[in-house]
């Protein structure tokens, strides 16, 4: 009993010491801080009175700079009073009816809370109030600021302040969606908090905010009965509160908003410049305006009486920012760089919106079978052709001596390549293009912040088109894996029922049947099921390109994979026309959905190209949805082990003497003639990941390679892009179709590869390595190159969903589009594409804007005819920026494409220092 009286009362005392104690911390903690505030507030006392004792003092000998301060602080002085004038007479328009003695905005300080123990710092045109006495504290002067915020000026002691006006607590907007999921207010208070002070700002930038007009201001009555204009946005500012793409709340003024013609929305810039970029007498003014002067914009433009404002800060002549002594040399070496792709890349000479003239009902009609109608044909032509040192060359005939169409030789281009790789490695190039990616990525969620509002009530008002209805083309799929693995398992059993006696494989000196093959399998119909078939990717394909090729023998049987999914087989691939023919119509059910399928050229022997060309033309595989692609194992390695190949040379004659033969005389391959209409690009594919030794300018000839090691990826680039143009040469002098270079490229491996086909490609596929060299990703935004990306297909080999760059290229404006690679693998419905589009939409919360702006970028792209893309996306889609979108097809916004091209011209502009040539028509 005494023990637990004991510890009861040593508890107490305990309790009361440590009360005791903390109130005494509390008190003094209290009177230290109230005589630090004192004595910084006599110190700032101090300061302006010497200030003042000062300037009146030397009044009478300024100097010239000192009298352009002064000139600067009148104008300064000015500038604030009628800013302050302007914000006071709205708000007496908005007090106007509710009398005299309590309007909600009649005093500004009952929106404010203040510590007792804090001193009231104010600006002069910040309270209302009377004269410049009445302060808590008496005047506060802060000379000690911080870098990169503005400057606080008040006004010396004894001057009188007229504290007419206010200007309410501006806020930053959220830089999201409103179709974007929205959070709590404490969220968005967080939200706005990081943005104020996000290290990724440049301090040195001042916002100028401009408001353009348009004509989508209502007019209507304010409480005094006099007429107001009252823009469109804010008639419709809601939240959206589902997290569907479409979570907006109705409301009842919406009908007069969906009336008006959506190319007239309002576009809301927000121009940026560095602080160093204004001419000097502007500097102080700016230091002091450009924070205080963006809040008055969003204030005003907050109000709908100022909505038809235009307010520019900027005193910046010309095109842009004044680049330093270091920036200029670095830009010099883009422009250098620019200029080595431009001489590489083949373009057509006669662009294809010139060749054909097509009429506004062109392309809804289905489009002819290219393998049952009679083209025009096309004469044998003389010329002569032959292979030197790896490329072909052609001549006008046996007897000429001039080549026709030369081409950059291999040492040239070695060199070229290596001077591209020694400016990706500088230091200081990388600097200034991750200052400039950056500064894009920033602009991108600046133009969010303003004109997602009106890109949304833009698309709403564009009839019958949504992201589902705009047209979308898989980029980059393997033809092989283009079926998703139920609908093989459902072939595989179809066929089993329906012709299980059909021999359908030679092997070990015995012809079989279907039957026979699954019976020694020890499987039967029945027995098979998706989880035994095998083909999806899982965990153990991460890294192991090995394992992923694998997945594509069902059930882990490559007699299976060469019965369905072959086309050199016993039954000259039977099986697999009829299953490509499900697929396309699959696709043409979706009408909106289209494909451009990879299809393999191993380069074993010549014949290689008439067999593929006789399967596609004899089973009639055409659809208007679809158009074939040509991709290159680079297996050189393996043939050589086989002892098919005996140098490097081998594999090139068997690849490309064929398409020179067909191109001069069509006769000698017609049916590779009609397959080659069909044909837009060329690829390059295989494991990227595996270690290379990287090429120099004396490297062996493909006659002098007979090793057994494979040539590096920039080897065969350079070889199949350099016959390729010679090819192409030929077939545009002959009225053919062309082939553009289209290869997989930064996958993995080194940024090698994607330095090669910076020179050498139109697009490429993947392109995620782009992530680690700023300086290739700033060229490839400035040539537009365009990259099909797949994030799943990435998920399943190299890189985890969430560290994908796609989401940062797409806000950096890169050309970027979405597509499947092999939806065998990786997709499990039967729309693989739209499966695509829908998880990157969850994942990186893309709104409906930016999912059809992919959509059009994907057709683009692609290679499909003049007639068709005129017909998907608009009869002007080759003109660069807002004039070659249409709404009605695309569902893009015009704010949306002036706002990229805006961006774009301005950095080209930069990179040119102001003497860029922009041409009106994209690049072919």
């Amino acid at each position: 009993m005494d023990n637990n009286s004991n510890t009861a009362a040593y508890t107490l005392h305990v309790a009361m010491a440590a009360l005791v104690g903390a109130s005494l911390v509390a008190v003094s903690a209290y009177y230290m801080h109230r005589k630090t505030l004192s004595q910084l507030l006599d110190f700032a006392k101090s300061i302006e009175q010497n200030q003042i004792h000062n300037h009146d003092h030397s009044s009478s000998a300024l100097t010239e700079e000192d009298e352009d301060d002064v000139e600067v602080s009148v104008r300064r002085q000015q500038f604030l009073k009628r800013s302050a004038t302007a914000v006071d007479k709205v708000r007496k328009k908005k007090q106007g009816g509710q009398g005299q003695g309590g309007g909600q905005y009649k005093n500004i300080e009952s929106f404010r809370r203040f510590s007792a123990s804090l001193p009231d710092v104010t600006t002069a045109t910040e309270r209302e109030g009377g004269g410049g006495d009445e302060r808590r504290n008496g005047p506060v002067v802060v000379e000690s600021v911080p870098a990169g915020l503005p400057r606080l000026e008040t006004l010396p002691e004894g001057r009188a302040v007229n504290r007419t006006s206010s200007v309410r607590p501006i806020h930053l907007i959220r830089p999201a969606s409103p179709k974007s999921v929205a959070g709590s207010d404490d969220e968005e208070d967080e939200d706005e908090q990081s943005l104020t002070t996000d290290g990724n700002l440049d301090s040195s930038v001042s916002y100028n905010l401009v408001c353009e007009a348009g004509p989508n201001h209502v007019p209507a009555n304010n409480a005094n009965g006099g007429q107001v204009l009252i823009s469109a946005p804010t008639m419709m500012r809601t939240k959206s509160i589902s997290a569907d793409l479409h979570g907006v709340q109705p409301d009842p003024i919406a009908a007069d908003i969906m009336r008006k013609e959506p190319e007239h929305e309002t576009f809301v810039q927000l121009k940026i410049a560095p602080y160093g970029d204004y001419p000097l007498p502007w500097r102080p003014l700016i230091r002091l305006c450009s924070a205080s002067f963006y809040e008055l914009g969003c204030s005003l433009l907050h109000h709908s009486t100022f909505a038809d404002c235009r307010f520019e800060l900027s005193a910046n002549p010309g095109w842009g920012e004044v680049p330093g002594p270091d920036e200029v040399e670095a830009y010099l070496v883009l422009q250098e760089c620019l200029g080595l792709r431009e001489s590489y890349v083949f373009r057509e000479h006669v662009a294809p919106w010139e060749k054909e003239v097509t009429s506004q009902s062109n392309g809804t009609k289905p489009s002819q079978n290219p393998f049952h109608s009679s083209p025009e044909k096309i004469q044998k032509s003389d010329h002569f052709f032959q292979m030197e040192d790896g490329v072909v060359q052609v001549y006008t005939n046996k007897d000429s001596k001039e080549k026709l169409f030369p081409v950059a030789d291999a040492t040239t281009f070695f060199t070229d390549l290596h001077h591209i790789l020694r400016v990706i490695a500088a230091g200081n190039m990388r600097t200034l293009c991750h200052h400039r990616l950056v500064l894009l990525e920033q602009k991108f969620n600046l133009h969010l912040m303003l004109n997602a509002d009106r890109e949304f009530l833009a698309q709403k008002t564009a009839p019958h088109r949504d992201f589902y209805n705009v047209r979308k083309v898989d980029t980059h799929v393997h033809h092989s894996a283009c079926m998703n693995q139920k609908h093989l398992l459902r072939f595989i059993k179809s066929k089993l029922v329906k012709e299980p006696d059909e021999v359908v494989i030679f092997r070990d000196g015995t012809y079989l049947t279907l039957k026979e093959v699954f019976e020694s399998l020890d499987l039967t119909g029945y027995d098979l099921n998706v989880d035994l078939l095998d083909v999806h990717a899982d965990k153990s394909t991460f890294h192991r390109f090995d394992k992923f090729n694998l997945k594509y023998n069902p059930c882990g049987q490559s007699r299976l994979r060469e019965i369905f999914l072959k086309q050199d087989n016993l039954i000259q691939g039977r099986f697999l026309a009829e299953l490509t023919k499900q697929v396309f119509s699959d696709l043409e059910a979706s009408k909106y959905q289209m494909a451009e399928y990879r299809i393999s050229i191993y380069g074993r022997k010549q014949s290689e190209w008439d067999q593929l060309a006789s399967w596609i033309v004899n089973n009639d595989l055409h659809s208007a949805n679809v158009v074939w692609l040509i991709q290159i194992p680079r297996l050189y390695n393996v043939y050589k082990e086989m002892g098919i190949a005996t140098s490097f040379q081998n594999m090139l004659d068997n690849i490309f003497l064929p398409l020179f033969e067909v191109t001069v005389d069509p006769d000698s391959h017609p049916q590779l003639h009609l397959f080659l209409q069909q044909v837009v690009g060329m690829d390059l594919v295989d494991d990227e990941s595996k270690p290379e030794r990287r090429p120099t300018k004396h490297m062996p000839t493909p006659t002098q390679w007979t090793n057994i090691f494979n040539p590096a990826f920039t080897y065969y680039a350079y070889y199949c892009y350099a016959n390729l143009y010679t090819l192409n040469k030929l077939r545009e002098s002959k009225g053919m179709s062309t082939i553009k270079f289209r290869p997989h490229a930064g996958e993995a491996g080194d940024v090698d590869h994607l330095a090669a086909t910076f020179l050498t490609a139109h697009n490429i596929s993947h392109g995620i390595n782009l992530r680690k060299s700023p300086v290739l990703q700033y060229l490839y935004y400035l040539a537009q190159i365009g990259l099909a990306m797949s994030p799943l297909s990435n998920n399943s080999l190299f890189l985890d969903y969430h560290r994908n760059p796609f989401p940062l290229f797409f806000q950096r404006g890169l050309n970027v589009s979405l597509s499947t690679d092999d939806p065998i693998q990786i997709h499990l419905t039967k729309e693989p594409l739209v499966e695509e589009y829908s998880i990157a939409a969850s994942v990186w919360k893309l709104s409906s804007c930016d999912l059809c702006e992919i959509a059009r970028n994907s057709v683009l792209q692609s290679g499909f005819a003049h007639g068709l893309k005129s017909h998907w996306i608009g009869h002007e889609y080759f003109r660069r920026g807002p004039d070659g979108n249409d709404i009605h097809k695309t569902n893009v916004p015009r704010i949306r494409l002036e706002f990229r091209h805006m961006i774009w011209k301005e950095e080209m502009q930069q990179v040119y220092l102001g003497d860029a040539k922009i041409p009106e028509e994209m690049d072919t």
